[in-house]
């Protein structure tokens, strides 16, 4: 297979079998295997899953030595998508490409924890979920903060933001986002950009 332009590997019994995507790294049986088990996982806790395709890169595939891997996870579900691992390839524990494997699948896993709740009515679909704009941004550290209307201050990691690049974050963007308790009070597990701020 080409793996320079990609090769892809179809597995699993889902409604549209489980795709795996290659870019620029060597196909292995081993991480197709691990990809396999994940999405298994994942479709137990989700039965309702159409599809779902996972892409697994490495930008720089001249450069061995400190490669970086990306994954990607596509998921359809009915009436939605979700996508989990879009994030720039920075974090150095993601050389390890089963550790950027887990940490794309969890951050699906939050969203379809996110879908199922309103599903099943523990979220009153009516009310939406909990929204604010960022007030704070440290990139330097991969952090930012979220003031909600009702004036508490939310944390959230780079790794949280969804549909956008961390970096490309202004001050005054309206998000709304899934909250969970952390160590130092309220932090977003999940941001979505729900529009830009002006200027």
């Amino acid at each position: 297979m080409d793996v320079g332009g990609g090769s892809r590997m179809i597995i699993g019994a889902m409604q549209v079998p489980l795709e795996v995507y290659f870019h620029n790294v060597d196909r292995s049986a081993a991480v197709e295997a691990d990809a396999r088990a994940r999405a298994e996982e994942l479709e137990r806790f989700a039965p309702d899953i159409i599809s779902c395709r996972v892409t697994i890169e490495a930008p720089h595939r001249h450069s061995r030595k400190g490669e970086v891997y990306r994954v990607a996870v596509d998921i359809r579900v009915p009436g939605g998508e979700i996508f989990a691992g879009r994030e720039r390839p920075d974090n150095p524990a993601h050389e390890d490409v089963y550790v950027a494997m887990r940490d794309a699948f969890d951050a699906a896993r939050r969203q379809l924890q996110d879908r199922v709740r309103v599903v099943r009515g523990k979220v009153k679909a009516h009310e939406g979920p909990p929204h604010g704009t960022i007030s704070e941004l440290h990139p330097e550290q991969g952090y930012g903060r979220i003031a909600t209307p009702d004036g508490r201050d939310v944390y959230f990691h780079r790794n949280s933001v969804l549909d956008a690049e961390f970096d490309d974050l202004r001050i005054g963007d309206a998000v709304w986002f899934s909250e969970e308790p952390g160590d130092e009070g309220p932090q977003a597990s999940t941001v979505h950009i729900a529009g830009k701020a002006q200027g």
